[in-house]
């Protein structure tokens, strides 16, 4: 077995990560970063185990920061992060490590995340963002284009090349992530794993999505309410645009996604969808200003 260490990064999540551990070895090394200050116990869950160890974030660091704190203060060579409420084996974190560790050119390798209805997630992976992949998701069109939209929903085992992976199951070398700058800390939550692919291939690396280990995840099980979480990234979407891409090119891509957006807003207005034409607008605010309105309260994950 590799010398890893699991990374997990809680905002009120010891329901969620007793979960997760319980199905895992004692003796696998765990660190839980905590964004709200022990608030519901998670540290005596961690503690608890022979391995585990605990990290205060000191609260309101993001998702980005807080698992950027655990991988800096691991001893390990690898290490894996994961989501609060996702479920892994120990088989398919073995599996992930082994892939960077067998290729020097792969910068992170991660499993498949299925949702509660047992098919595959959109967005394990996806692709860097072009107003061609923006106009085809936003007109729902990836749903019969699945490879040319901006986020990837592949069949369990289909081979699939992605330009990015979901960080929520993620094997990395943890001297090659330092090296790369790690997760960029300018994202609160959302696209800090999109960003981190675009470096990994600025010197030549690649990731790998192994759409064969597929992980349980219930999407949404922790960090803030959906309204918020929504805004939150679309704005993350648009931060990485205007960091990555012209300013044209930035404004053609969000005008394109709130196009998008607006429009299934609407037509979940029609259709008498209140909660969910909320979430659609709720992205739209947040890809057209670029800001994230939080009302004071902390986000953590996926």
């Amino acid at each position: 077995m590799h010398d890893v260490e699991l990374v997990l990064v809680s905002y009120r999540s010891a329901h969620q990560i007793a979960g997760l551990l319980e199905g895992l070895p004692p003796s696998l090394p765990v660190v839980v970063v905590d964004n709200a200050g022990n608030s519901d116990g998670v540290r005596e869950v961690v503690e608890a185990r022979p391995a585990g160890r605990y990290v205060d974030s000191g609260g309101g660091k993001g998702f980005a920061r807080a698992a950027n704190a655990g991988a800096r203060t691991s001893t390990h060579e690898f290490v894996v992060f994961g989501n609060p409420d996702s479920r892994p084996s120990m088989e398919v974190l073995e599996a992930i490590v082994a892939d960077v560790a067998e290729d020097p050119t792969c910068a992170a390798s991660a499993a498949t995340m299925v949702g509660v209805d047992g098919r595959v997630e959109l967005g394990v992976g996806g692709w860097e963002p072009t107003v061609r992949r923006a106009l085809v998701h936003s007109a729902g069109l990836h749903k019969v284009l699945p490879r040319a939209g901006l986020y990837a929903r592949p069949e369990p085992g289909e081979r699939i090349d992605v330009d990015w992976t979901t960080g929520a199951c993620m094997a990395v070398r943890r001297s090659t992530f330092l090296e790369l700058g790690a997760f960029d800390e300018d994202f609160y939550v959302y696209n800090e794993d999109m960003a981190f692919g675009r470096a990994a291939r600025e010197r030549g690396m690649h990731e790998k999505l192994r759409t064969d280990l597929l992980v349980p995840h219930a999407a949404g099980g922790s960090g803030a309410p959906s309204l918020e979480m929504l805004r939150l990234r679309g704005a993350a979407m648009s931060r990485y645009l205007s960091r990555h891409h012209g300013a044209l090119t930035h404004r053609l891509l969000t005008t394109a996604l709130a196009g998008g957006y607006a429009v299934r807003a609407a037509q979940r207005k029609v259709m008498r969808q209140e909660a969910l034409a909320e979430q659609h607008w709720a992205y739209v605010k947040g890809v057209t200003t670029g800001r994230a309105s939080v009302a004071g309260r902390v986000v953590m994950s996926r």
